[in-house]
């Protein structure tokens, strides 16, 4: 695939500030009070293009990415999952068959994974191929923490590195000399090969874990780490904040190497800005601050993956910024022989 020219709202005589991304909502997941006493039922949905070339990893990458939602809601558990596939029509019939049963078992592991099942959904043909799914369960009060409770003095808590975009990006370069060469001065092939390794584990990881642990450790409010970028979805967390607060960002938890990449192709992803869109990432949580260093211990005691603490919740006007010269942390810090984190 091909980099697109970024997209200039100007050359569309649009506002220069016009931005598509201010037109999502706030919350990751529908919230729904039911005619049955004091239950509600929570609800969301998700899909998009291919981005790994695994079509098992991408069935449970999607799975993964559409239950984030939930996570983000602190919802740990999830009643009933379906499917949605839009099967390319350019595929031939022997491809078909070989790829639809992959992306389906993926999906279905990742929701067993989670403690769910897949009961259902709908598969069209069409000229693109799109996978994506619905997650639902029905909740006491107690059971989701609403993501608007953050206060001065909190810190956030990133729960996956950054960088999947550019990682995916990045070895499909592999291929196009012209590309490849802008990198190969600040990366290897095997560099290159196992980011994207990561970028694919990392993505295809559940925060089921991150979520329990939030109420352990009485966060205050969350949201996944998706579309548009970590300062994408600071500022969506922000903007519904009860308390007149802001988010500061110091601390960048990047995939290995990720952060020269984007430097060396004139930082076109903007993934030291926060703009990098991410797929199924991390949960991003205020937590407060003497309870946060205990959540990134529990998290890596029971996952064997870390969490990090990248930034505080100060007064401010519902807004989100990352400050000017962040510290980036390369994930994980040094390469072990045969590990990939």
């Amino acid at each position: 695939m091909g980099m697109r020219r970024p997209f200039d709202p100007v050359a569309h005589e649009l506002d220069p500030n016009f931005r598509l991304t201010k037109f999502s909502i706030g919350m990751d997941c529908s919230v729904t009070p039911l005619r049955h006493g004091g239950l509600s039922l929570v609800q969301t949905t998700d899909f998009f293009y291919p981005l790994v070339d695994d079509p098992y990893m991408m069935g449970k990458i999607t799975c993964a990415n559409v239950l984030s939602d939930l996570y983000a809601m602190g919802v740990t558990d999830c009643d009933n999952m379906l499917m949605l596939l839009g099967v390319s029509n350019k595929l031939s019939v022997k491809e078909r068959d070989v790829i639809v049963p992959m992306l389906m078992r993926g999906f279905k592991d990742c929701a067993a994974e989670g403690g769910s099942s897949v009961t259902g959904g709908q598969t069209v043909l069409n000229p693109w191929m799109t996978i994506g799914g619905v997650a639902t369960t029905v909740c006491q009060p107690n059971e989701f923490i609403m993501p608007d409770n953050a206060v001065m003095g909190d810190v956030l808590v990133l729960t996956k590195p950054l960088g999947t975009q550019v990682a995916v990006n990045a070895y499909t370069w592999l291929d196009q000399p012209e590309r490849w060469n802008r990198i190969k001065l600040v990366v290897s092939e095997d560099d290159v090969r196992k980011a994207y390794q990561r970028a694919m584990f990392s993505m295809a990881r559940l925060n089921r874990t991150a979520s329990r642990l939030m109420h352990k450790y009485n966060g205050h409010g969350a949201t996944d780490v998706t579309g548009f970028g970590l300062l994408g979805h600071a500022n969506n967390l922000a903007k519904i904040q009860k308390n007149e607060v802001g988010f500061v960002i110091h601390n960048l938890p990047v995939i290995a190497k990720m952060a020269s990449i984007s430097k060396a192709c004139g930082n076109m992803f903007g993934l030291l800005q926060g703009q990098s869109a991410e797929t199924s990432g991390g949960l991003l949580i205020c937590l407060p601050r003497e309870q946060a260093a205990a959540f990134c211990k529990d998290i890596e005691k029971q996952e064997g993956y870390q969490s990090w603490i990248i930034g505080i919740v100060e007064k401010g006007n519902r807004t989100a910024r990352i400050i000017d010269k962040p510290r980036v942390i390369e994930v994980p810090a040094k390469d072990r022989d045969g590990e990939l984190w």
